[in-house]
């Protein structure tokens, strides 16, 4: 996720003592080098330390960060990591009040925190042709990441997003300067236009890769079946949903 992003996961607090066990064997400790504020509610957040030299990570993979106890985690995708120097970095969102916007908020270097991971989670690599990515605040980062990893394929975005302004400066800072951004509104009026986009991406071949809202999601999911999509052609991955504990 996100992805960029926070997700929220909320498990039922387990005994600190297993917790800390959980982590000693199967999380890596790192410490927050740097917190770059980007725009409202984003923060550039870098992780370091021994334990993340050499890591098998690819564009779209997941970590979980431990919110005080191993078994309260948050999901994140990360923007880059690189496994020489043990460094990577995630965009945060605080979208809300929940443990994990709170920790985007309050970082600061130096603190240190657990992380379960690289994982699994989104791959785009066995989708052929230029990629649509259309998401929300929570997938600029994985959008960056993509479009690093995808460079020879072309590529297009569109998020619908609460602040259009925030949102672009913080797209622009990441190199997607052409990405597309639509204002939600309260009666979810922009989905017709964010279907109404897929028709020119689908006609030239497009795979489309669909992340952050559910019901957005299952939104354009339907559009591409109008628009006789093959199944292969898209890749999806719901990282929230209102009400609802954290998808990924």
């Amino acid at each position: 996720m996100p992805a960029m992003d926070s997700r929220e996961r909320p498990v039922a607090q387990a005994p600190g003592r297993l917790s800390r066990a959980f982590a000693r064997m199967f999380m890596k400790h790192a410490t927050v080098a740097a917190c770059e504020t980007i725009a409202d509610r984003f923060r550039l957040i870098t992780l370091e330390g021994p334990a993340l030299e050499g890591a098998a990570w690819t564009p779209g993979q997941k970590i979980q960060i431990a919110m005080g106890s191993a078994f309260v985690a948050r999901t994140y995708t990360p923007i880059e990591w690189d496994p020489v120097a043990g460094r990577t970095r995630i965009l945060g969102y605080a979208h809300g009040d929940g443990p994990g916007s709170m920790w985007v908020r309050d970082l600061q270097p130096g603190d240190e925190c657990d992380i379960f991971g690289p994982r699994r989670s989104l791959d785009v690599s066995a989708v052929a042709g230029p990629l649509a990515l259309f998401g929300d605040e929570t997938a600029i980062g994985l959008a960056h990441a993509l479009l690093r990893q995808t460079k020879a394929r072309a590529a297009a975005c569109r998020f619908e997003v609460d602040d259009v302004g925030a949102s672009r400066h913080v797209a622009a800072y990441l190199g997607l300067d052409d990405a597309a951004l639509l204002a939600r509104t309260k009666d979810d009026g922009h989905l017709d236009e964010m279907e109404a986009a897929l028709s020119a991406p689908a006609a030239a071949g497009a795979s489309f890769v669909l992340v952050g809202k559910a019901h957005t999601i299952q939104r354009l999911r339907q559009g591409l079946k109008r628009l006789a999509v093959p199944a292969t052609r898209i890749v999806a991955k719901a990282y929230w949903a209102p009400g609802k504990a954290g998808l990924d």
